[in-house]
């Protein structure tokens, strides 16, 4: 693709993304079964209007119809048809065609620039959660240092990924939710997505990544706004504990060593 008519793309794809109303809106999921449906649409139409026609001059010019042989001379090799209008027929079917390639071309393009784009929050800030890969699993870091191997997000929420990888490139996705980024070593990449309904999903490394690849898997479990709120207050209760109690285990085992020397002193003191 040349420079100009990238920036051509880039400039109608910002211009429909503009228009609200052109670029469907909502989840992920809602994004792609739309596009998905717009082209299920124009895919059918084409056929329908190519196949009908097709059949239509099959049926006019079929052999046999009891037409009067025409007394005209039969074409040549090399001649070209007359009576087609001066080639109108063929300018109105490619403009016609051109313009409408070129418009679903410019509204997928900006539909993507929106699915690119954040997520629509409504105000709201979306859960931040930071994804890490590793082989073979994935490690999920909560904004309160909570980190877990299973994904816990509430339904109809915002939720931001930044995905990084420990080791060797892996791809970070989850079909059901239509999440899909690389996880690069030393970069991170964004994404996002809103889960709709409850339930439990799988996320998986969809690049080759050794040989464990296959089992690299992790579940993303959807609740209820109400239930994931108490669960993860929980976690931070439980990351408070336990912070708190790696404290005094410092603590303690710096008492620990300043006792040790102490004791040792008072043991030589008793030989001598």
């Amino acid at each position: 693709m040349t420079p100009s008519v990238g920036a051509a793309l880039v400039a109608v794809g910002d211009l429909v993304s503009a228009q609200s109303g052109l670029v469907p809106r909502g989840s992920r999921v809602e994004v792609f079964r739309e596009i998905f449906t717009v082209f299920l649409a124009l895919g059918t139409l084409v056929c329908v209007v190519v196949v009908g026609y097709m059949v239509y001059n099959a049926y006019k010019y079929r052999d046999g119809s009891g037409r009067a042989a025409d007394d005209a001379e039969s074409p040549r090799l090399g001649d070209l048809p007359s009576g087609s209008g001066g080639g109108r027929k063929l300018f109105y079917s490619f403009g016609l065609s051109a313009i409408i390639v070129i418009s679903l071309i410019a509204w997928t393009y900006g539909t993507l620039l929106y699915v690119e784009q954040s997520p629509p929050t409504e105000g709201e800030e979306g859960l931040e959660v930071e994804v890490v890969g590793f082989r073979f699993g994935w490690e999920f870091v909560y904004p309160n240092g909570h980190t877990a191997n299973t994904l816990r997000v509430p339904r109809g929420a915002a939720v931001n990924l930044t995905v990084t990888s420990d080791d060797v490139f892996h791809t970070f996705g989850v079909p059901e939710l239509r999440v899909k980024t690389d996880a690069i070593p030393g970069q991170e990449t964004d994404t996002w997505f809103i889960a709709d309904e409850t339930g439990t999903y799988e996320a998986r490394c969809f690049e080759l990544c050794g040989a464990g690849h296959s089992y690299m898997t992790a579940d993303i479990v959807v609740m209820e706004p109400d239930e994931y709120r108490a669960w993860y207050e929980n976690t931070s209760a439980s990351s408070n504990a336990s912070a708190g109690a790696g404290n005094a285990s410092a603590v303690s085992s710096g008492a620990s060593a300043q006792v040790a020397p102490a004791n040792a002193q008072q043991s030589q003191g008793v030989t001598a």
